[in-house]
């Protein structure tokens, strides 16, 4: 695993190093003190995770994350900070952690193992169909992800899990799906198609129960499975600790309860 850290405190770099070098005898680290020297350097060499303090002095390190992305769009992100003042701001960037200094190693080790996992489980026992709604959404069935055969299917059901079980027209799932398109005869005859392709990827994972039908819409059988976003609305403190300001990040409609569980969070 290589890792950057930047700070603009000297004695603060060479802790944080010699902390990550003690976690693990495969982890290379490097540390910066300078912003610009850090982006010149990461344009060649490639890191799993870049720790970054937040205030610093030339560019902060929200800013730096973000310029850091452009570079390595799959670099983990942890913000390494004195200041809890920062933690909202730092949401835009979608950070995989916040830790308050002083930092501890145990601490570090787990942010850093939870950053590195494609994906969690903090609760003992695995649920039979569970969606994952943090980061990217999947649905799982006995701990195996289901491979969709269409993207729009998938995105369909993602849509119904974030209604937590109400029931969706038609018409509205097509104004979702495809945002300003006309919802005409052939729209109607697409979203069909995506409708039966959905239903038979569920059937061939034996899980067609979850999905209902009627004459007046769609909906999920939202007590048949097990929800990272549901947890969390429910107070469920290890889905809030978990949430790390992404939710379902690859589908725009989702932005809404993102903002939200953000400042939840915060508050």
């Amino acid at each position: 695993m290589k890792i950057m850290c930047v700070d603009d405190e000297p004695l603060t770099v060479e802790d944080t190093m010699a902390m990550c070098r003690t976690l693990s005898p495969d982890i290379s680290v490097w540390g910066f003190t300078d912003e610009k020297k850090a982006l010149e350097w990461i344009r060649s060499n490639a890191v799993d995770i870049a720790l970054l303090d937040i205030d610093m002095p030339k560019v902060n390190g929200i800013t730096l994350a973000a310029r850091i992305k452009q570079i390595l769009p799959d670099v983990r992100i942890l913000f390494l900070t004195a200041y809890r003042k920062f933690a909202f701001d730092a949401f835009s960037v979608h950070p995989n952690g916040y830790l308050l200094k002083p930092i501890i190693p145990e601490v570090l080790k787990k942010e850093i193992d939870y950053a590195m996992s494609v994906t969690v489980r903090t609760r003992t026992g695995m649920p039979h169909i569970e969606a994952c709604t943090f980061g990217n959404f999947d649905l799982m069935v006995d701990g195996e992800p289901i491979v969709f055969k269409r993207s729009k299917s998938k995105e369909l059901l993602a849509y119904l899990v974030d209604r937590q079980g109400m029931r969706v027209t038609r018409a509205e799932i097509a104004a979702i799906l495809f945002e300003d398109a006309i919802y005409d005869r052939s729209m109607q005859k697409y979203l069909d198609t995506i409708i039966r392709s959905l239903r038979a990827t569920l059937r061939e994972y034996n899980v067609g129960e979850l999905l209902q039908m009627g004459r007046n819409g769609l909906r999920i059988d939202a007590e048949k499975l097990s929800c990272d976003m549901y947890r969390f609305y429910s107070g469920d403190m290890e889905a809030i600790k978990s949430f790390r300001g992404e939710y379902m990040s690859s589908y725009s409609w989702a932005s809404f309860i993102e903002a939200d569980m953000r400042i939840k969070c915060e508050k």
